[in-house]
């Protein structure tokens, strides 16, 4: 027998009889060696701060292998790298006592160091999920404690800064200048409870192994594997997948099955993007004459078979905590957009089209296939809206592409009107200067910066620490907003995830999502023993 033999033989001797030990009494709970993730898309990016997609999936990727100072549990904002946290309001200052004993992936101790050192590196080189915008800097003041200075309030800060932010290793990234195209395997070092073993581009397959080392102990599954499919419904049927979001009319066949369904908030939306830096859309009655001629039930009912709920023009979720129940709404009125585009000179001809000095208006519409998790899902958004617009005398054309061509359109500027989603709409109500504000780099942004005073109120809200009265003015923010209409709010997806649990693992919906708001239930403390 050769010694790799040998070495074999034991491994499987260990694992037989560590499944009998297991298995031999009921007081012991079995855990799963693997957790097998459904995943359409396949592709969201690199597992570190700097290569992941910039959406929700892509940040929940890295999440396995990168800590934060907070983050959440099923009740709300606890303890992770950082034990405990005061604030400062004299000196506009943050403290934070750093966890002792965690250890890096490899075998290097997490310090203050590298705390003080994350946050400055991300000043330098800034991050798409954080906004550190009002930081000045931040410091190691001992072995146990980091200070990160502001040089204004930040309401938000826990929540959308401490409980975001990933924590890097100093000793790797401090010789960096170009962090986006860095990528030696020392890229993925975190101190979190996975490793980043392989990502299969060509296949859209991820594979993580558990950290050892892992400051909260041992993790429930030995490995994360995302695997790209095309029906979710067969591959938990199958088992080839252990978890999957699945739509609406999966739930009851599923837990007939003995799944576990979870249905989740209203924190995602789909809404129509629109081009207001040109004209016609640059003149808010045009954009108002569009939102009337929208008729957000039938695109759920025609679209998603009733499956969804209307969202708000305010932007914020309905089940957001500072959610204004007066917010303007633009119930469906033909009439109205008649109204409102003669207004603006446009005459109806033959056809029963509008346009002005003999050109037809034409508006282009760019659809793509996005859902909560990112993943590619087909639906008939852009056909149902096409055919409300037109339904009014407006003419389009639909053109359906995949999701990044359409972000990098609007990021670009280059397109009329376009479908996107995003969510974050359960978290910190920061996330309305994330998608409104000029400044944002975020491509769910509408960037509109033409009314300066809701730009003034964005600013106030956020510096705002009396909760009572940032309410007040988040409750203004929406009213704006909707009166505005950057973009328009279109509804709320019926969002389930089902799961095996048998696995031993029992996943859970995150309130006010996961790090920036993210509503997905792949919570990395589910996994923890």
């Amino acid at each position: 027998m050769n010694k790799f033999t040998f070495k074999v033989f034991w491994q499987n001797l260990f694992t037989i009889l560590l499944t009998i030990i297991c298995l031999g009494g009921t007081s012991h709970q079995v855990f799963a060696s693997d957790i097998r993730i459904a995943d359409s898309k396949g592709d969201n990016g690199y597992p570190n701060p700097f290569r992941h997609y910039p959406r929700g999936p892509g940040y929940l990727h890295m999440s396995w292998v990168f800590e934060t100072l907070t983050w959440k549990d099923a009740n709300g904002i606890v303890p992770a790298l950082a034990t405990a946290w005061e604030y400062d309001a004299k000196s506009l200052t943050h403290t934070f006592k750093i966890r002792q004993g965690v250890k890096w992936h490899d075998g290097k101790p997490v310090t203050t160091d590298d705390v003080a050192f994350s946050v400055n590196y991300f000043l330098k080189n800034p991050y798409k999920f954080v906004s550190l915008t009002n930081i000045t800097e931040a410091k190691a003041i001992d072995q146990n404690t980091v200070s990160i200075k502001l040089d204004k309030p930040y309401a938000a800060f826990i929540s959308r800064v401490a409980g975001v932010l990933p924590i890097i290793p100093k000793h790797i990234w401090q010789d960096i200048t170009n962090p986006k195209t860095y990528d030696d395997p020392k890229s993925f070092i975190g101190c979190g409870p996975y490793l980043f073993v392989n990502f299969d581009k060509a296949k859209g397959n991820y594979l993580y192994e558990a950290f050892e080392g892992y400051y909260r102990g041992k993790v429930k599954a030995q490995r994360l594997i995302y695997i790209k499919v095309d029906d979710p419904l067969m591959a938990l049927y199958t088992h080839t997948a252990d978890f999957a979001l699945i739509k609406p009319e999966m739930v009851k066949p599923l837990r007939k099955k003995g799944f576990t369904v979870l249905n989740n908030g209203n924190g995602w939306n789909k809404k129509l993007m629109i081009n207001h830096r040109k004209a016609p859309f640059n003149n808010k009655i045009f954009r108002k004459a569009l939102a009337y001629a929208i008729d957000q039930k039938d695109i759920i009912n025609k679209a998603h078979r009733g499956f969804g709920t209307p969202a708000s023009y305010g932007l914020l979720s309905i089940d957001h905590k500072y959610y204004n129940p007066n917010t303007p709404t633009y119930a469906p009125n033909p009439d109205m957009t008649k109204k409102l585009l003669e207004s603006l000179g446009y005459i109806k001809n033959q056809k029963g089209f509008y346009g002005k000095n003999g050109a037809v208006l034409t508006i282009e519409l760019l659809a793509s296939n996005i859902s909560v998790t990112g993943e590619s899902r087909p639906d008939r958004d852009g056909e149902v809206i096409k055919h409300q617009l037109e339904r009014v005398g407006i003419q389009v054309s639909l053109i359906n592409q995949e999701r990044t061509s359409t972000d990098s359109k609007i990021k670009k500027w280059e397109f009329d009107l376009a479908i996107s989603g995003h969510g974050g709409l359960l978290g910190d109500a920061v996330i309305l200067n994330r998608m409104i504000s000029p400044k944002t780099g975020s491509t769910n942004s509408v960037k509109f910066s033409d009314n300066g005073k809701l730009l003034k109120l964005l600013k106030k809200q956020s510096a705002e620490m009396d909760p009572k009265k940032r309410k007040t003015l988040v409750y203004k923010i929406q009213e704006i907003y909707a009166d505005e209409l950057p973009a328009i709010s279109l509804y709320y997806p019926a969002s389930y995830i089902a799961y095996n649990p048998k696995k031993g693992v029992q996943w859970y919906f995150t309130p006010g999502g996961l790090g920036s708001g993210i509503p997905y239930a792949l919570n990395k403390l589910s996994l923890i023993q």
